[in-house]
């Protein structure tokens, strides 16, 4: 009896280990193999983080486009089409067999009885910015020169004659001004806090299609050496700008104008490649502000002729580093040479902003007054030293590009000023 209680509780025993292990083997395959009950939840919270990220992705494209609609929408009114009319004197092609007396037995008097040349007129397009409520507007040179007669018209095509307030060849800088009251004016940024990369738009009338906006961001800063203008320093920009686009406006996402488009890189004339240059707004306001007061602009003058620092300089002269500008000549006589300054030192920085090379050491000084006090750091034997210099003011026959103030000169670069193109535009 007791050996089948001990073969009993054995079979016992044996069934509950094989059911324990059988429940465990069943569980273990569950645990590594997926449940078909929890399949649509999981498919649930997938397609709801989905349709979640696009929302979000959506809402953050309709914040973006909306700070370009609200920079368009405060830009927009103070750019304004500039129409330009040159009347020009042609040679009248007839008058030479006309004026003949013997064509005349034939054919009588044709061509121009008054004489041998006739009057052409010639329309082009442009585009400013309203920088005031009286009727000041700030455009390019090259927008207005030559120009016999020129209007402007509003976003409401109203229209108004305007006249030349002052010029500057040397930035390709005017102003006009049309009597208007209450006008919408720009708001004008500070360029000197433009960053590369930034988004921009463009405003301004390519071929005559009026209050165009473009969207881009900046390229570069500091461009020069393009045989523009004989002071540069024009910001770069890939927006799309084309001819009518000259004097328009360069504005970030603020509607904050940061620069006036004057020209563009254009192979064989192609039209927009996507590399515009625009003059900087701080530059722009300094050469506007002189116009507006006195019709001129006069430019502080250091008398020397500063040249940029390359490598082999700074070998040469052991220097640390290719910053500043090296005083390559000194005129006899002049503010520099009054002050101290001598040939063969180095200029670091002019009232306390770092020269990085010749052009923007001639921009700063030509930016000073005339009569101002302005501290010129330079090294000089490897020591930093400090003189004040009284600017003198710049002798008119001089240019940036010419002349004293001049720096190495570069390889040229082929571009096309804007606006004056008569191509697809049409009269007034």
């Amino acid at each position: 009896m007791f050996r089948n209680s001990r073969q009993s509780l054995i079979l016992t025993v044996l069934l509950v280990v094989a059911l324990t292990a059988g429940v465990l083997f069943i569980s273990v395959l569950g645990a590594g193999s997926p449940k078909p009950e929890s399949e649509p939840a999981v498919a649930i919270q997938e397609t709801t983080g989905s349709a979640q990220a696009a929302s979000q992705g959506k809402d953050l494209l309709n914040q973006f486009s909306a700070a370009f609609e609200a920079a368009a929408a405060k830009v927009n009114p103070s750019v304004v089409p500039i129409f330009s009319e040159q009347v020009t004197k042609v040679r009248d092609p007839y008058s030479d067999f006309f004026g003949d007396e013997f064509f005349r037995r034939f054919f009588g008097n044709r061509g121009n009885p008054g004489g041998r040349d006739q009057k052409q007129t010639v329309r082009s397009l442009g585009s400013g910015v309203i920088v005031s409520k009286d009727g000041y507007v700030l455009t390019n040179n090259h927008v207005v020169d030559g120009s016999d007669k020129l209007t402007v018209m509003l976003q409401d095509k109203k229209k108004y004659t305007a006249k030349v307030v002052g010029r500057d060849p040397q930035t390709d800088i005017a102003v006009v001004k049309i009597d208007a009251d209450n006008l919408p004016v720009a708001s004008l940024g500070n360029s000197d806090n433009v960053k590369v990369g930034q988004w921009v738009i463009a405003v301004g009338n390519p071929f005559n299609l009026m209050h165009t906006v473009t969207a881009g961001i900046i390229s570069a800063k500091g461009r020069s050496s393009m045989n523009l203008a004989d002071y540069e320093d024009f910001i770069q920009t890939d927006a799309s700008i084309n001819p009518g686009n000259s004097g328009g406006a360069l504005s970030d996402l603020d509607g904050n104008v940061i620069g006036i488009n004057t020209a563009i890189y254009s192979p064989n004339g192609a039209g927009s490649v996507g590399i515009g240059f625009s003059v900087p707004i701080n530059m722009a306001k300094n050469v506007m502000n002189s116009l507006i007061a006195s019709g001129k602009v006069s430019r502080g003058y250091l008398g020397l002729v500063p040249q940029d620092i390359d490598e082999n300089l700074v070998k040469a002269l052991n220097l640390k580093a290719s910053e500043g500008s090296l005083v390559g000549d000194v005129s006899s006589g002049g503010p520099a040479d009054k002050a101290g300054i001598k040939r063969g030192d180095i200029i670091t920085s002019v009232n306390g902003t770092k020269v990085t090379g010749s052009t923007q050491l001639r921009n700063l000084v030509a930016e000073a007054k005339p009569g101002s006090s302005a501290k010129v750091q330079l090294l000089r034997d490897g020591q930093q030293k400090e003189v004040t210099v009284t600017l003198g003011e710049r002798p008119k026959e001089l240019s940036a590009s010419r002349g004293e103030d001049e720096g190495d000169s570069s390889e040229e670069q082929s571009s096309q000023k804007l606006g004056l193109s008569v191509q697809a535009l049409t009269a007034d």
